[in-house]
């Protein structure tokens, strides 16, 4: 069977560091650390979750949970990251869509997707050299309904089930959450920052808590840490995967000047 090697999470902008130097800095150095655990778990792939911006999916056509279905991607270069082209997993997609399936997830099969900011920065930071397989996972957090906190959370496990049932004994995969964590758009609080959510959210996921936030419902989330707070259920997703995992903290800066919290952190799977 194969294994999920690692679990992680970050926040999925950037912005120039002008005013914010220090705190900028910490970011950085986190999510560079964040790079440094990935490529020393010698992954064969990442499932990357995350959300899309209304470049692929719109109110047109409205997806919830989707797979991307592809041998390669070409990110959008939105966002201030640049346009590139990495290798996909059709193979791995495709079976984890017919797995999921059978466990009453129909994930929609997006064969032709341009990842925008909220999956290449990410991508970015995971792997510049742009040679690391990446099945890109969406979730729906930007149109009416969103899936719920605990609905993103079993399809982690369900994740989980797959690589260790129908994937080969050697295939070493790590899971990423992107997205979040605490951020207002388009409404007045915009570049409010709940930092007490944030933290504790943080704190709750390492102690290997993350069933308790599981829990929660998408407009607690969203009332706690506004309508981009909602990126969290990315994190519940990688958790699932790796269930009752704990880590740590790799970085968290409040910026009102990037309207955001700003955070990421680490789990080591249970056993390994």
């Amino acid at each position: 069977m194969g294994r999920i090697v690692g679990g992680f999470a970050t926040s999925h902008v950037l912005f120039p560091p002008a005013g914010v130097e220090a705190q900028a800095g910490r970011v950085l150095d986190g999510m560079m650390r964040m790079r440094a655990e990935i490529r020393a778990l010698a992954p064969d792939l990442v499932v990357l979750a995350g959300s899309d911006h209304l470049n692929n999916f719109s109110l047109a056509m409205q997806v919830t949970l989707a797979v991307a279905v592809a041998d390669s991607f070409t990110t959008l270069g939105d966002g201030g990251a640049p346009a590139v082209t990495f290798p996909g997993n059709r193979g791995f997609a495709e079976g984890f869509a017919r797995f999921a399936a059978r466990r009453d997830f129909d994930l929609v099969q997006a064969e032709e997707v341009r990842p925008d900011h909220g999956m290449a920065i990410p991508q970015l930071i995971i792997d510049p050299t742009n040679t690391l397989p990446i099945v890109p996972v969406y979730i729906n957090c930007n149109m009416p309904v969103p899936p719920s906190p605990g609905r993103c959370y079993r399809l982690g496990g369900v994740l989980k089930d797959y690589v260790e049932s129908e994937r080969p004994a050697v295939e070493r995969v790590v899971v990423v959450g992107a997205g979040g964590l605490s951020h207002w758009l388009c409404l007045p609080e915009q570049g409010k920052v709940a930092a007490e959510f944030d933290l504790d959210f943080i704190e709750r996921m390492i102690a290997g808590r993350s069933a308790e936030l599981a829990q929660l419902s998408a407009g607690e989330i969203e009332t706690a840490s506004g309508n981009g707070g909602l990126e969290l259920t990315a994190w519940l997703f990688m958790a699932g995967a790796v269930p009752q995992a704990r880590g740590e903290k790799l970085y968290y800066e409040p910026i009102p000047e990037w309207i955001s919290g700003m955070g990421g952190v680490s789990l080591t799977p249970v056993g390994a």
